[in-house]
């Protein structure tokens, strides 16, 4: 949990340059690096996509901070810790879940994505239980 109150997330780091390879002079340093790629080199991240990516995580860390600032450490320490007891899901792996105490803790209780409306099935049915229970248990 990071103690910060970002509403957004931090902006990308940059990309390499050539001072990660250059050599004592000052060149790019073929030999240890390989070939010097200029694509590489100019391609930024796309801060949109990046702020995309880490959205619910940082509005839950904020959350979680706010929980902190209110009502001490207990209580984001009791809601991950809720979290992580309704996380595990000891039914079948074969059959239709809805877990929904997680939703209910993570706060997504009233938002729709694919998997309210298809209940987990965007894949399509599965048909051996058995290898979907071995992947399950890592056998």
């Amino acid at each position: 949990m990071d103690s910060s109150m970002r509403i957004v997330p931090p902006a990308p780091s940059k990309s390499a340059s050539l001072n990660d390879t250059a050599n004592s002079l000052g060149l790019h340093d073929t030999l240890q690096f390989g070939p010097r790629s200029i694509a590489a080199e100019t391609k930024s991240t796309n801060s949109l996509q990046h702020r995309l990516d880490h959205w619910e995580e940082t509005q839950d860390n904020l959350k979680l901070t706010m929980l902190r600032d209110l009502y001490g450490l207990h209580a984001p320490a009791r809601l991950l810790m809720e979290r992580r007891a309704v996380s595990t899901n000891p039914h079948m792996p074969a059959l239709q879940r809805s877990n929904i105490h997680l939703d209910i803790l993570m706060g997504r209780d009233e938002t729709l994505s694919p998997s309210d409306l298809f209940l987990g099935m965007e894949r399509g049915p599965s048909f051996s239980t058995h290898m979907e229970m071995e992947r399950k248990q890592r056998l």
